[in-house]
C-alpha cells in the first residue's frame, strides 16, 4: 500500500518540469517516507536559492536542497526547496540525467524531513545506506560511489 502524501508541487520556471512530472515526484518522496506526509516541493533559482540558504543556514550561496521540517509525527509536514541551476550543474559534472539526480536530491531532503540526519559520522553512514537502498528500489544510481 502505497504511503498516503499530500504533494504541493511548485515550479515557477518552467525549464524543469519535464524532469519533475508529479507522478515521478510522488513516487521518489513515498519511496523515502516511512508514514504519511505533507510536502511542498519548490524548484527556485539561483538567486532565491541563495537567499534561503544565506537566511536560514547563514551560508551565502545556493545549494542543491534545503529542507524545511516542521513536524515528523504523526504526520511529516516539510518543504523541500531545490535550487534548479544548482541541480542541473551538478547532474552534469555527475554525467547523469537531470531527472535522477532531483530523485536523489528528493530522497535526501524526504529522510532529512523525517529526522535522518549526516552532521556525525555514524548518522552519515546510517543516512547514506539508506539512500542507496532507496534509490536502488527505484532502479537509480548509487549516490554515493566509491573511489
Amino acid at each position: 500500500m502505497a504511503v498516503e502524501l499530500n504533494l504541493s508541487l511548485q515550479q515557477p520556471d518552467a525549464r524543469h518540469r519535464v524532469h519533475l512530472p508529479r507522478h515521478r515526484v510522488m513516487r521518489w518522496l513515498r519511496a523515502a517516507l516511512e508514514g504519511p506526509a505533507e510536502i511542498t516541493v519548490r524548484i527556485v533559482d539561483a538567486e532565491e536559492g541563495q537567499a534561503l540558504n544565506r537566511e536560514y543556514r547563514q551560508r551565502d550561496y545556493a545549494t542543491n536542497v534545503l529542507t524545511f521540517d516542521y513536524q515528523h509525527e504523526p504526520v511529516v509536514v516539510a518543504d523541500l526547496v531545490l535550487c534548479a541551476p544548482v541541480v542541473e550543474r551538478e547532474a552534469a559534472e555527475m554525467g547523469l540525467p537531470v531527472a535522477d539526480h532531483y530523485a536523489h536530491l528528493l530522497v535526501h531532503g524526504a529522510l532529512h524531513a523525517q529526522g535522518h540526519d549526516h552532521e556525525e559520522d555514524d548518522e552519515a553512514e546510517a543516512m547514506e545506506s539508506r539512500e542507496r537502498e532507496i534509490l536502488r528500489g527505484l532502479g537509480l544510481h548509487d549516490p554515493y560511489p566509491v573511489g
